[in-house]
Protein backbone atom coordinates (compact mmCIF):
# COMPACT_ATOMS: atom_id res chain seq x y z
CA UNK A 1 0.00 0.00 0.00
CA UNK A 2 1.56 3.17 -0.99
CA UNK A 3 1.18 6.29 1.50
CA UNK A 4 -0.57 9.34 -0.02
CA UNK A 5 1.45 12.92 -0.08
CA UNK A 6 -0.84 15.67 1.02
CA UNK A 7 -0.34 19.51 0.28
CA UNK A 8 1.14 21.90 2.54
CA UNK A 9 0.36 23.01 5.90
CA UNK A 10 0.16 26.84 5.08
CA UNK A 11 2.59 28.95 3.70
CA UNK A 12 4.65 31.61 5.80
CA UNK A 13 5.72 35.29 4.53
CA UNK A 14 8.30 37.01 6.79
CA UNK A 15 9.25 40.72 5.09
CA UNK A 16 11.74 43.22 6.69
CA UNK A 17 10.76 46.13 4.71
CA UNK A 18 12.96 48.81 4.26
CA UNK A 19 12.66 52.56 3.39
CA UNK A 20 9.38 52.77 4.32
CA UNK A 21 7.29 56.24 4.35
CA UNK A 22 7.18 57.12 8.27
CA UNK A 23 4.23 58.79 8.06
CA UNK A 24 2.34 55.71 6.92
CA UNK A 25 4.06 53.27 9.55
CA UNK A 26 3.65 55.85 12.38
CA UNK A 27 -0.59 55.58 11.98
CA UNK A 28 -2.19 52.67 13.52
CA UNK A 29 -4.79 53.73 11.41
CA UNK A 30 -3.29 53.69 8.37
CA UNK A 31 -1.03 50.75 8.86
CA UNK A 32 -4.58 48.77 10.07
CA UNK A 33 -6.20 49.83 7.29
CA UNK A 34 -3.06 48.30 5.03
CA UNK A 35 -3.43 45.25 6.60
CA UNK A 36 -7.31 44.89 6.50
CA UNK A 37 -7.49 45.25 2.95
CA UNK A 38 -4.23 42.98 2.10
CA UNK A 39 -6.39 40.07 3.75
CA UNK A 40 -9.10 41.19 1.94
CA UNK A 41 -6.61 41.14 -1.87
CA UNK A 42 -5.46 37.49 -0.78
CA UNK A 43 -9.07 36.69 -0.36
CA UNK A 44 -8.73 35.75 3.54
CA UNK A 45 -11.59 36.56 5.88
CA UNK A 46 -10.83 38.92 8.92
CA UNK A 47 -12.12 37.77 11.80
CA UNK A 48 -10.04 40.06 14.77
CA UNK A 49 -8.34 43.19 14.50
CA UNK A 50 -5.94 44.62 17.33
CA UNK A 51 -3.73 47.49 16.54
CA UNK A 52 -1.84 49.76 18.80
CA UNK A 53 0.67 52.46 19.63
CA UNK A 54 3.89 51.16 20.43
CA UNK A 55 6.14 54.03 22.34
CA UNK A 56 7.16 56.81 21.20
CA UNK A 57 6.05 56.29 17.34
CA UNK A 58 5.75 52.53 16.37
CA UNK A 59 2.35 50.37 15.46
CA UNK A 60 1.76 46.78 16.61
CA UNK A 61 -0.92 45.10 15.31
CA UNK A 62 -2.96 41.86 14.14
CA UNK A 63 -5.57 41.00 11.70
CA UNK A 64 -6.58 37.53 13.04
CA UNK A 65 -7.96 36.29 9.74
CA UNK A 66 -10.08 32.90 9.12
CA UNK A 67 -6.96 31.10 7.60
CA UNK A 68 -4.41 32.13 10.19
CA UNK A 69 -3.12 35.88 11.06
CA UNK A 70 -1.32 39.36 9.40
CA UNK A 71 0.76 41.06 11.57
CA UNK A 72 3.34 43.93 11.84
CA UNK A 73 5.50 45.90 13.75
CA UNK A 74 6.88 49.02 12.76
CA UNK A 75 9.45 51.54 13.47
CA UNK A 76 9.25 54.86 11.70
CA UNK A 77 12.45 56.67 12.79
CA UNK A 78 13.88 53.74 11.14
CA UNK A 79 11.72 53.83 8.18
CA UNK A 80 11.31 49.83 8.94
CA UNK A 81 8.45 47.54 9.09
CA UNK A 82 8.14 43.78 10.01
CA UNK A 83 5.38 41.96 8.74
CA UNK A 84 4.42 38.34 9.03
CA UNK A 85 1.57 36.56 7.04
CA UNK A 86 0.73 33.28 7.57
CA UNK A 87 -2.37 31.29 5.69
CA UNK A 88 -3.62 27.62 5.83
CA UNK A 89 -5.64 26.34 2.85
CA UNK A 90 -5.16 26.74 -1.09
CA UNK A 91 -8.03 29.42 -1.81
CA UNK A 92 -6.07 32.14 -0.48
CA UNK A 93 -2.58 33.93 -1.81
CA UNK A 94 -0.57 35.12 0.90
CA UNK A 95 1.72 36.77 -1.63
CA UNK A 96 -0.41 39.40 -2.92
CA UNK A 97 -1.06 40.31 0.54
CA UNK A 98 2.38 40.68 1.24
CA UNK A 99 3.11 42.79 -1.93
CA UNK A 100 0.50 45.03 -1.27
CA UNK A 101 1.59 46.02 2.31
CA UNK A 102 4.74 46.27 1.43
CA UNK A 103 4.31 48.52 -1.30
CA UNK A 104 1.17 50.86 0.65
CA UNK A 105 3.83 51.29 3.62
CA UNK A 106 6.39 52.86 0.82
CA UNK A 107 8.86 50.42 0.82
CA UNK A 108 11.47 50.87 -1.56
CA UNK A 109 13.29 47.37 -0.96
CA UNK A 110 12.29 44.47 1.38
CA UNK A 111 13.97 40.69 2.12
CA UNK A 112 10.94 38.07 1.98
CA UNK A 113 11.40 34.30 3.07
CA UNK A 114 8.30 32.61 1.91
CA UNK A 115 8.19 29.11 4.78
CA UNK A 116 5.76 26.62 3.09
CA UNK A 117 4.85 24.75 6.25
CA UNK A 118 3.36 21.56 7.25
CA UNK A 119 4.95 19.26 4.34
CA UNK A 120 4.20 16.11 5.03
CA UNK A 121 4.63 12.56 2.41
CA UNK A 122 2.31 10.31 4.08
CA UNK A 123 3.77 9.36 7.39
CA UNK A 124 2.46 12.03 9.52
CA UNK A 125 6.00 14.23 9.98
CA UNK A 126 6.02 16.95 8.92
CA UNK A 127 8.32 19.09 8.33
CA UNK A 128 9.10 23.09 6.27
CA UNK A 129 10.86 24.47 3.29
CA UNK A 130 11.70 27.95 2.44
CA UNK A 131 13.09 30.40 -0.12
CA UNK A 132 14.18 34.06 0.22
CA UNK A 133 14.67 36.70 -1.93
CA UNK A 134 14.52 40.63 -2.29
CA UNK A 135 12.21 43.24 -3.78
CA UNK A 136 13.31 46.53 -4.93
CA UNK A 137 9.71 48.28 -4.60
CA UNK A 138 11.14 51.57 -5.92
CA UNK A 139 11.90 50.26 -9.26
CA UNK A 140 8.93 48.38 -9.56
CA UNK A 141 5.75 50.20 -7.88
CA UNK A 142 7.82 54.01 -7.96
CA UNK A 143 7.65 54.50 -4.51
CA UNK A 144 10.01 57.47 -3.64
CA UNK A 145 10.96 57.90 0.01
CA UNK A 146 9.08 60.12 2.08
CA UNK A 147 5.94 60.53 -0.39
Amino acid sequence: MSKKKHEPVGHHYIAEASGCNPKIIASVEKVQDILVKAAEIAGAKVWAISFHRFPPSGVSGVVVISESHISTHTWPELRYAALDIYTCGSHVDPEKAVLYALASFGATTSHITEITRGIEEGDLKFYHSSVTWEENFRRRFGNEPGK
